[in-house]
């Protein structure tokens, strides 16, 4: 199990927000003071790989660029991604590109625009992000800043199908993103028997407690990414610590 750092960008700065409230009138847990090149660097100081970078719509391309050329092949890069500019993002120094929108379009996954992205970026640079929400006990991703059900569930069969054109999973558990409650238990616990390529989640972490929890849940096998909960983005959870934590195991 390894902790996977993660900026988030909105209106060229790095925030905390709670991810439902998008569509809406967002709710923001944190607005750093700091500049996205911070972090990277931060980052990089503490060797930590395989985090990501989020766009959270328009206006945060620079702060994107600024963060992934202060860690060049640290970082993975996601939000408005397309078969269009990915290439523009991994020369300026993504490790991966990490597709949602592109690729689950109108509620449905579109097969087109999944062999583009591939043949574009290849699957070993391409992550596939999965915004899970619960319904009728299954699991479905989740589209339109989250507020639109797929008919995609996630389970073993589909889960298999799209490791055949990613290199990684990421998957935000929606129902308790941003909003510190604890993980989603039985999303890890379903991950962890589906999955056999590298898979961070992200939700709810919020104490060293919760990554004990997340960890035998899952038998180590996944990775975790925290955000809110840190105290280097207003939280109250160490971020040493938790890097501590990471590389004690």
């Amino acid at each position: 199990m390894k902790f996977r750092p993660c900026i988030d960008l909105h209106d060229g700065k790095v925030k905390q927000i709670v991810g439902e409230t998008l569509n809406t009138e967002i709710i923001e847990n944190f607005v750093s003071k700091q500049d996205s090149a911070y972090y990277a660097e931060l980052f990089k100081k503490d060797a930590l790989t395989g985090g990501h970078v989020i766009m959270l719509g328009g206006g945060n391309e620079a702060a994107a660029v600024s963060a992934l050329q202060q860690y060049p092949g640290g970082l993975q890069i996601g939000g408005g991604i397309t078969a269009d500019n990915a290439s523009f993002y991994l020369d300026k120094g993504a490790s991966h590109i990490i597709v949602t929108s592109y690729i689950f379009k109108d509620g449905q996954l579109n097969k087109e625009h999944l062999a583009n992205i591939v043949s574009v970026v290849g699957k070993d640079r391409l992550v596939i992000d999965l915004s899970c929400k619960e319904k009728d006990g299954k699991w479905f991703v989740v589209t339109n800043q989250w507020k639109q059900f797929s008919d995609f569930e996630v389970n073993k069969e589909n889960i298999a199908f799209l490791e055949q054109y990613c290199d990684e999973f990421l998957v935000h558990a929606v129902d308790v993103e941003g909003k510190q409650r604890g993980i989603q238990q039985s999303l890890v616990s379903a991950l962890a028997d589906w999955v056999s390529i590298p898979t961070t989640y992200a939700g709810g972490a919020r104490s060293l407690a919760d990554m004990d929890q997340f960890r035998e849940l899952s038998g180590g096998k996944l990775d975790i990414t925290i955000g809110s909960a840190l105290d280097i983005f207003g939280g109250n959870l160490s971020y040493e610590e938790v890097v501590a934590y990471s590389k004690s195991e």
